[in-house]
């Protein structure tokens, strides 16, 4: 865990001198030295003074970097097609958590399939109008309006509308958890 490389990240960001730190914390120049260089470990009780005084939450401190935040830019996502038709765009994902951008092309769908798989999914019809259908329930929806299922029960979403429809879904799926 690299809390020193955090500790001076944020010093250095807001300004502050490691002599104002130690001031304010009453720790010594020599223990804070070590600390952000990562040659000890400071107790719990330590890292919340520290914390306190730079106005962060203990837990932001205690984090590995590749726990923290995640960011991905619009002209950095991936995309994939679905059925070779589907238009599937990658916007992120944490732990088994998945969030992806589907643009449906209008018209009748090249088969009448339904699809399976684990997890459960929430939508959200952000341009079009859609025919979502799992089981014996099946509803038009438009934009604005969400919906969610369990995804191991069959299930088929088609375009309704004449232009391209597009659906922001948020999936989860424990398999996926690293």
């Amino acid at each position: 865990m690299e809390v020193g490389t955090a500790i001076r990240a944020i010093r250095k960001k807001r300004g502050i001198t490691i002599g104002q730190l130690c001031e304010a914390t009453g720790l010594s120049q020599g223990f804070m030295s070590l600390v952000e260089n990562n040659k000890t470990s400071p107790s719990l009780a330590t890292l919340e003074s520290i914390a306190d005084y730079l106005k962060v939450p203990l837990a932001f401190l205690l984090l590995k970097q590749e726990e923290r935040m995640k960011v991905v830019r619009k002209g950095e996502r991936t995309f994939s097609l679905f059925k070779d038709k589907l238009k599937v765009e990658h916007l992120g994902d944490e732990g088994g958590l998945r969030l992806m951008l589907i643009e449906i092309p209008p018209g009748p769908p090249a088969n009448e399939e339904t699809h399976v798989h684990e997890g459960v999914e929430i939508h959200m019809v952000l341009k079009g109008t859609v025919i979502v259908s799992q089981g014996e329930d099946e509803f038009t929806l438009e934009e604005g309006d969400t919906f969610s299922w369990q995804a191991c029960v069959p299930h088929k979403v088609v375009n309704a509308g004449e232009e391209p429809a597009a659906i922001l879904i948020a999936s989860y799926n424990e398999s996926r958890i690293k």
